[in-house]
């Protein structure tokens, strides 16, 4: 009878150290939370400019590549004009 009491005792201690636990984890969560609040408020510009700048690069290359490949189109057109009016013209 006392190994069964024992045995009682051990699994409610048990459950009442793992209830514990995840109070103790869940308390611990949200004050993370509640402290990383003023970081993450912090850190929002530094954010906004990296992306700002992401974009911005981006939008220069596209730029770049547009403004390379606009001259060479024309000097298709200048070279292959003939060929493709000859073409037509058979």
């Amino acid at each position: 009878m006392f190994a069964l009491i024992t045995l009682f005792l051990l699994a409610a201690g048990f459950a009442v150290l793992g209830v514990v636990a995840v109070v103790a984890m869940a308390v611990t969560k949200v004050a993370l939370k509640v402290v990383l609040i003023p970081l993450k408020l912090l850190f929002l510009p530094l954010i906004f400019v990296a992306v700002l700048v992401k974009v911005v690069l981006v939008f220069a290359l596209g730029v770049t590549l547009f403004a390379i490949l606009v001259p060479l189109l024309i000097l298709g057109a200048l070279f292959l004009g003939p060929f493709l009016v000859l073409a037509a013209v058979r």
